[in-house]
């Protein structure tokens, strides 16, 4: 009888899709679900599209590490903002979005059975990643504020680490990382011999004063850093599947190998799209963030309303809120009653790891003005009835 290899078996079901059925399910349910924005890509891409469709040459394969037109926006992108230059000893490869970055650099740095250090709660896709490259993760507690323990993650550390991850501004907290805990991440993968994959995929998404640190942007750490980036977020690109990492030049060989075989070249016209968004620059996202900013209040001053239920740690990026509810009830049957009863969705944070405990996770970034407040009334008056209090 065929089944499933041990390998697979180990890794976990998604959950948005587990979700997004019970949402079909109960039609008029408001989603503070998965993760994305509410606006699309800007209207320029269009425009570089045509061009690109006009080429006969470009519906032939192209480079594996993605079209020169777009590295060339992306350096200059990484020069202005993050204070990055690949060069002789860092290298820049397209990819089809950013799991698939993170999904190539485990492939390139791991052999079967090593290990790889995530920050507890983590983002679910990393973790089936590495377990789909049959290393084992190891979550590491960040504390009550969800930010990084150092002392912790270097106690973590053994003659299997490959590599120490970490996600800011993050998901699913919404915490942002300061310089100098990911600086300290960086010393200690450099002294370890170890890379510090550092996931930026929510980059432009911070507040109240918060600032997102690149850790590449120090010089000596382009042999031991790869920094994976997305534009799914800031440029609503979503479903065309364009990120990018930068990569120490060792591992350029390998990350072509790997993508060669998996795609042979990121698709060129959603690469195209993206020299059209990202000629446009960082006016774009800047601008959609001031509706998300309104959008964040809204569910910051509703999730006050929750008194005792829960703790609201501080979140500063991103556009996610992970509340530790002060009760036993099991994460996801509360997540099925809020859906059934109150048309609205959550993401239970068992998905992230959070095994003992009642987690949520809520996400905003989808929602206009109304639909936020609406969203989040569900939810705060739901969680009431349902606790009780």
């Amino acid at each position: 009888m065929h089944q499933d290899t041990r390998r697979m078996q180990a890794v976990q079901s998604p959950i948005i899709p587990v979700v997004g059925e019970l949402i079909r399910n109960h039609p008029g349910t408001i989603s503070l679900g998965q993760g994305v924005v509410h606006y699309g890509p800007p209207p320029e891409i269009e425009q570089a599209i045509a061009q690109i469709m006009a080429d006969p040459a470009m519906h032939k394969y192209q480079a594996v590490e993605g079209l020169p037109q777009l590295h060339d926006v992306i350096t200059n992108k990484l020069a202005e903002f993050n204070g990055v230059s690949p060069g002789d000893d860092a290298r820049l490869v397209v990819t089809a979005g950013g799991n698939m970055a993170f999904m190539n650099a485990m492939l390139a740095i791991t052999d079967p059975g090593d290990e790889v250090i995530i920050q507890k709660p983590y983002y679910f896709n990393h973790e089936m990643a590495i377990t789909i490259a049959d290393c084992t993760p190891v979550p590491v507690d960040t504390d009550d504020a969800y930010q990084l323990d150092l002392a912790a993650i270097e106690s973590a550390i053994t003659s299997r680490t490959r590599a120490i991850v970490t996600v800011s501004p993050n998901n699913p907290t919404g915490a942002v990382y300061s310089r100098d805990a990911l600086c300290a991440v960086n010393e200690l993968c450099a002294k370890r011999g170890l890379y510090h994959i550092s996931d930026e995929a929510y980059e432009y998404f911070t507040y109240d004063g918060a600032v997102h640190f690149s850790p590449s942007t120090l010089d000596a750490d382009a042999n031991h850093t790869i920094s994976l980036f997305s534009l799914s977020k800031a440029f609503g690109f979503a479903s065309w599947r364009v990120g990018y990492m930068v990569i120490p030049q060792r591992l350029f060989f390998s990350v072509k190998k790997i993508q060669d075989t998996i795609l042979i070249c990121p698709p060129v016209v959603t690469q195209a799209a993206a020299v059209g968004a990202m000629r446009v620059g960082l006016t774009y996202p800047r601008e959609m963030l001031a509706g998300i900013v309104k959008v964040r209040r809204i569910v910051l001053d509703a999730l006050s309303g929750l008194g005792g239920l829960c703790d609201i740690p501080r979140a500063d990026g991103a556009f996610y809120f992970l509340l530790r509810l002060h009760t036993d009830h099991d994460p996801m049957a509360l997540v099925e009653q809020l859906v059934k009863d109150h048309r609205v969705a959550v993401i239970p944070g068992t998905t992230f790891g959070m095994e003992r405990g009642c987690y949520l996770r809520v996400a905003y970034g989808a929602l206009d003005e109304d639909t936020a407040l609406e969203g989040i009334e569900r939810l705060t008056g739901g969680l009431h009835k349902i606790l009780g209090r």
